[in-house]
């Protein structure tokens, strides 16, 4: 940017990363526009479980994956599956993400979690307590209490055992072990299966269609424009402008590339080569007898739960993991394999009543590592490839990339999210 600050910058995606670095710029007097193919919050920051969770914000290259068997993976009733296929794309991103599934690397990015977690909450009250036009009306709620439930004390162990691992690596998780009897006061709601369970402390929630959807006005409310059904088919670089083109050409002195599972095809001119291959996510809606007060977590089944606000809204039921394209139409038996899973964990729920079927894709990686900041053409710019961490890392991200658009300080997570690396 020749250390100018641009005056207007366009933002490809109307998600909570995107949206979150369209409200950052404004705070340095930028103007904006945003644009999304579909409209605010229209993909994978709909229907995900919403959780502002440190302590399990976590890479997902994980050696646990690789030691439960490659063959398991192509189950549909697997917590992560691959669907059999000759797609050289998917074979180059699986060969990457096999790579780093070890405890080196896990260990490593773990570390680089460590350090966006730290700051990751602080950049959610900027958004909510900020005074003055533009302030997001939406709550983050704490998490009093946020369970993890398990069937035996051995599958607690694993998730113990992760805790220490973030320990080693300069991390730190505050929690404590239930026994049967007080994890089933704390939440009544539990299945019979339950026979242990894990508290953690310091961590919150949000409904994250209502948050993103409050962002948009407050984006709006400074001035900002959102377009709907705007697809964007070229961002170019020319001279001091950027040009994105699609529905409507728009001329900008910068642009800015958030569009989750479909970065690959427009920032791949700009010099980023890393495979972004989208791992779709599912939910529903269900009404139990007890709407549990604060998000419930089954890990070894890899199932979330979440209260959407009052008790008459119900619970969010969130899990799997699917290697697949991003347009692919929803797999009944990914959501069969939810149900399946949750059933014995979590009493009082009609599963045949559920509501809000949904599939969205998460951008992710083969490190585990974000893609956020300047690409090989100054003026454009990336900020995408969280995985399942863009509601808990978007507003860290878009303030990180903000501060270095406007030319201020370059945070130090800058260098471990390069999108060139």
């Amino acid at each position: 940017m020749n250390g100018q600050q641009p005056q207007h910058v366009v933002v490809v995606g109307a998600g909570m990363v995107g949206l979150s670095t369209a409200w950052f710029l404004q705070e340095h007097g930028v103007r904006v526009t945003v644009v999304d193919r579909d409209g605010v919050a229209a993909g994978s920051s709909w229907g995900n479980a919403g959780w502002l969770a440190p302590a399990l914000t976590l890479p997902l290259p994980d050696p646990a994956i690789l030691k439960s068997g490659i063959l398991a993976t192509l189950k549909p009733d697997s917590p992560v599956y691959v669907p059999f296929r000759p797609d050289p794309r998917l074979i180059r991103f699986l060969i990457g993400f096999a790579r780093h599934c070890t405890p080196k690397k896990w260990d490593e990015a773990i570390a680089v979690f460590n350090r966006a977690n730290a700051g990751a909450l602080d950049a959610y009250d900027l958004l909510t307590e900020h005074s003055g036009p533009g302030r997001v009306e939406a709550p983050t709620t704490p998490a009093e209490p946020f369970l993890a439930a398990f069937a035996s004390e051995a599958d607690r162990d694993v998730l113990v055992k992760e805790f220490a691992h973030v320990a080693e690596t300069g991390g730190t998780t505050s929690y404590e072990l239930l026994d049967r009897e007080a994890v089933h006061a704390l939440e009544p709601g539990l299945g019979s299966a339950v026979q242990c369970g894990v508290r953690l402390h310091d961590q919150r929630f949000l409904n994250p269609g209502r948050f993103v959807h409050a962002l948009a006005d407050a984006v709006l409310a400074r001035g900002g424009r959102v377009l709907d059904d705007h697809e964007v088919t070229a961002v170019e670089q020319r001279g001091n402008q950027v040009r994105v083109s699609g529905t409507q050409e728009l001329i900008a002195d910068a642009a800015v590339i958030a569009s989750g599972s479909w970065l690959d095809r427009l920032v791949r001119p700009h010099g980023v080569r890393r495979v972004v291959q989208a791992g779709r996510g599912y939910s529903f809606t269900v009404h139990p007898d007890h709407v549990p007060a604060g998000p419930v977590y089954f890990p070894t089944q890899r199932v979330a739960c979440t209260p959407l606000g009052k008790p008459e809204e119900g619970l969010r039921v969130a899990g799997m993991m699917e290697f697949r394209s991003p347009d692919a139409p929803l797999d009944p038996r990914r959501i069969k394999a939810i149900v399946d899973a949750a059933t014995p964990m979590l009493g009082g729920v009609d599963w045949t009543r559920r509501t809000d079927e949904w599939v969205g894709s998460r951008p992710c990686t083969t490190d585990g590592l974000p893609l956020v900041g300047r690409t090989r053409s100054s003026r454009v710019h990336v900020a995408g490839g969280h995985g399942m961490w863009g509601i808990a890392l978007g507003p860290l991200t878009g303030r990180i990339l903000a501060d270095q658009i406007a030319g201020a300080a370059e945070h130090e997570l800058l260098g471990a999210f390069d999108p060139l690396r």
